[in-house]
């Protein structure tokens, strides 16, 4: 941690500069504008001060979203439609779930694959053609005919979390179940045991690692097409709505607050199962 801290703190604050550098610029010419309209003299610090100080910059400053992040967690709350922790659950909800079946399907279908020739042949390919056709294609077409049944709210957000979560299960479970290496195969033949026992006591155990680092791909994916999810439907409530309001009424802020938000609630989703990954693997008896 003590060796890691100090390039990361030296990278995040070079981020941050570039970023200072780049609000100033990008404000600017509307800010020299409002200079001119007024006929006021101005000095370069004032320019500075109110590039970063505007209400609806081009590009926000770290603090004004700093700023919007605290006014809409902590000053408002969780229970109001202002507040980001209220939006961010409504969106975690869907992620949560569309995770949980994308993982459940990718599992599956991995199972299938690995022990059906044809399913590999013919199953494999189809799920690698999948994933080429732009989310943001099919998600208008999945919630209006999901809608059309009589399906709205979590349950189509959910399933474009699925559709999207359940490739890098598949893969990575397709090659942890094949990990294993041919002699331990043979030994497994020569003590007579089943494919039932092959799985559970050989290649289920040795997918383990490939599962958990598949789960961190597909959790924080899921987490963007919950937000896909909600984007065409006009929704009210989640990230998505905020983006979109924020997009409607060019409140550049408040889509820069909800775009970190949803960073934060992905990161911490990762870690979640990063810290179930060292679990189960130590219960299992792998060494740190």
């Amino acid at each position: 941690m003590a060796g890691n801290a100090i390039p990361v703190l030296i990278v995040v604050a070079a981020i941050v500069a570039v970023w200072y550098g780049f609000a100033i610029y990008l404000n600017t010419p509307w800010q020299l504008d409002v200079y001119q309209k007024a006929g006021a003299a101005w000095t370069y610090g004032d320019l500075v001060r109110d590039t970063l100080h505007q209400e609806r910059p081009v590009l926000p400053s770290p603090l004004q979203v700093v700023e919007e992040l605290w006014k809409t967690t902590v000053q408002v709350a969780p229970t109001s439609k202002r507040s980001l922790v209220f939006h961010g659950w409504v969106t975690l909800s869907s992620t949560l779930l569309g995770f949980a079946m994308g993982t459940l399907l990718g599992i599956l279908l991995a199972v299938f694959i690995v022990h059906n020739r044809a399913m590999d042949r013919s199953v494999m390919p189809w799920i690698v053609a999948s994933q080429t056709i732009p989310i943001l294609a099919i998600a208008p077409m999945i919630i209006v005919v999901l809608n059309a049944v009589g399906l709205s709210g979590l349950v189509p957000k959910a399933l474009i979390s699925t559709y999207l979560s359940f490739f890098p299960i598949v893969v990575g479970m397709v090659t942890g179940l094949r990990s294993p290496e041919p002699i331990q195969l043979d030994l497994m033949h020569t003590y007579n045991a089943s494919r039932s026992q092959i799985f559970w006591k050989l290649r289920w155990p040795s997918s383990m690692p490939y599962l958990f680092t598949s789960m961190k791909v597909a959790v924080a994916i899921s987490l963007v097409g919950a937000i896909v999810g909600e984007l065409p439907t006009g929704a009210v409530a989640g990230l998505g709505a905020r983006l979109l309001a924020g997009s409607y009424y060019g409140q550049t802020v408040q889509i820069w607050a909800a775009l970190f938000a949803a960073a934060a609630i992905a990161a911490v989703l990762v870690m979640i199962v990063g810290i179930f990954h060292r679990l189960v693997l130590k219960r299992m008896g792998a060494k740190p």
